[in-house]
């Protein structure tokens, strides 16, 4: 798999920050994206460290202007990551004759976030991408995109995370099909829990918690194979895809009995 240039959002924290680490290395040059700057820089120093070029770029992935700038002006490119994302789920009632709910911003910016963001990171690469010349293997590029279990159930304590996820893994999967003809892979990354900072602060049990170094790797794996949809654990998206085969009122009475997710186990996300 050719892939000397490559481009990566939310590469300041999380699974962006392993993906850069783990790819970085003499003879590679990384675009690096992320929101804060300190962060960014300190993940850029050790790239740099192992040998590795290294252009940094602070901005939102919500910004469309900025991104297509960033990416229109990175040159070509092998490989794309759109690992930028927020999460987070409901509050708790204001009142005992209310519901559990989530804000009306933070529904707003994680759609600006996960699906905005994702457009604005494929749809500029892809414009890179197919003026490009195939490669020994007849690729013109990779473009991959985090979603996540969570996209594969109507979950009462995640709504607008789950929604995003799902329409970030049905835009990668589909376009995908269309793409492979002109030599571009679309990937999705349908994960669970990974050991993020993000993660760190929940207060309620993660099963199937995965290592982030252990989570790149796998997608780098997938990557080299052309999988279109790189899933793990797969035994809880087996068991998410069951779920979401029952009866909305029956997944619903065996949802609002876990406390994964409950309204007001997870922290409020930063929406600046």
């Amino acid at each position: 798999m050719k892939h000397d240039r490559i481009l990566i959002t939310g590469a300041s924290s999380g699974l962006g920050r392993s993906l850069a680490l783990t790819l970085a290395r003499p003879g590679r040059t990384l675009h690096l994206g992320g929101r804060n700057e300190s962060r960014l820089m300190e993940v850029a120093q050790h790239c740099i460290s192992r040998g590795a070029g290294v252009e940094i770029s602070r901005g939102d992935v919500s910004d469309r202007t900025h991104m297509e700038n960033w990416i229109g002006t990175s040159g070509p490119l092998d490989l794309v990551l759109a690992c930028a994302g927020i999460t987070g789920g409901t509050r708790r009632p204001d009142s005992p004759d209310d519901a559990p709910y989530e804000p009306d911003a933070q529904v707003r910016r994680f759609f600006q976030t996960n699906c905005d963001g994702v457009l604005n990171t494929v749809l500029p690469a892809l414009s890179i991408m197919r003026q490009q010349p195939r490669a020994a293997d007849g690729m013109r590029g990779r473009i991959c995109a985090i979603s996540s279990v969570a996209g594969l159930v109507s979950y009462p304590g995640t709504p607008a995370y789950g929604a995003t996820k799902a329409a970030v893994d049905r835009f990668m999967v589909a376009t995908g099909g269309n793409m492979k003809q002109a030599g571009i892979l679309l990937s999705s990354v349908v994960c669970g829990f990974l050991n993020t900072p993000m993660t760190a602060r929940n207060h309620f049990p993660m099963p199937g918690m995965t290592d982030v170094e252990n989570a790149s790797r796998r997608i780098l794996r997938g990557l080299r194979r052309n999988e279109r949809r790189i899933v793990f654990p797969l035994w809880l998206a087996a068991g998410s895809r069951f779920m979401d085969l029952l009866p909305i009122a029956l997944a619903e009475r065996y949802y609002t009995h876990q406390p994964t997710g409950a309204a007001g186990t997870m922290p409020e996300p930063d929406l600046s």
